[in-house]
């Protein structure tokens, strides 16, 4: 097991990718604490992984719940790697952009990661022992997209987020990497369906469809198809990987 005797802490993964990088790392024997907003789902999701799971409650937008949160996980006898992967999707055309929309999504996607990594690393530093952090970024981080402007430019925030933060703590021996899916299916598409029929003048489901059969590899991904790299970027097997972001996404973007 490649992550025995690590403690991990994953924010936003009460549902979705977070919760199936959680259960990824308890299966390779780390202990994981499930880091949500939503504290009755965190350890609803604890439960069902099972012994090595623990929920904390965690808005990565309050830095007073960042630090409270950051008490309870390092007395616990400190933590070796950071999954930042909460994270809001919204979208609309630039003449239509809110500055409420702006804010909100640039305060968890992008100050939410940037304040994760920083107490975090902090705590890596002080326990002396190095470490982990991955950052969700997104292809959509690799271009513009007429409607999803404000969102791209925060996945393009977190992945220079990354290198900035991979240079600086390597000195440390804190490995700083993301992962950047493409389309990647879940509860969460429905929203994301829902807008582009909004804005596009598409019949609900058909986004979806053609997102999917636009991927080369044949079909969207799913969060078990980012399990690996997950584990790999956590694993003494990526000791010497600083400061990079990994494509994960069926041959959608190649960099």
């Amino acid at each position: 097991m490649r992550l025995q005797g690590k403690t991990a802490l994953i924010t936003g993964a009460a549902r979705g990718i977070g919760r199936a990088f959680a259960a990824a790392y308890a299966a390779e024997g780390a202990q994981v604490w499930i880091a949500d907003i939503n504290l009755p789902a965190a350890r609803a999701a604890a439960a069902e992984i099972g012994g090595q799971a623990h929920a904390v409650e965690l808005d990565v937008s309050q830095q007073e719940s960042i630090d409270k949160a950051m008490a309870e996980v390092s007395a616990t006898g400190g933590l070796d790697i950071l999954v930042n992967n909460a994270a809001l999707f919204d979208m609309a055309p630039i003449v239509e952009i809110s500055r409420a929309s702006y804010d909100r999504l640039f305060s968890i996607n992008v100050a939410g990661t940037l304040f994760m990594m920083q107490a975090v690393a902090k705590a890596m530093i002080a326990q002396g022992r190095g470490g982990k952090i991955i950052n969700m970024a997104s292809q959509a981080g690799r271009r513009g997209e007429a409607l999803v402007g404000v969102y791209c430019a925060t996945k393009a925030a977190v992945i220079s987020l990354t290198q900035s933060a991979g240079l600086d703590l390597i000195k440390h021996g804190i490995n700083v990497n993301a992962i950047a899916p493409g389309v990647v299916d879940g509860e969460h598409w429905d929203h994301v369906d829902s807008l582009f029929a909004r804005y596009e003048g598409r019949a609900p489901g058909e986004k979806k469809r053609l997102v999917g059969e636009a991927v080369p590899f044949g079909r969207m991904g799913t969060a078990a198809d980012l399990t690996g790299m997950a584990i790999f970027l956590a694993s003494p097997e990526a000791d010497y990987v600083v400061a990079q972001c990994y494509g994960v996404d069926g041959g959608n973007w190649m960099a």
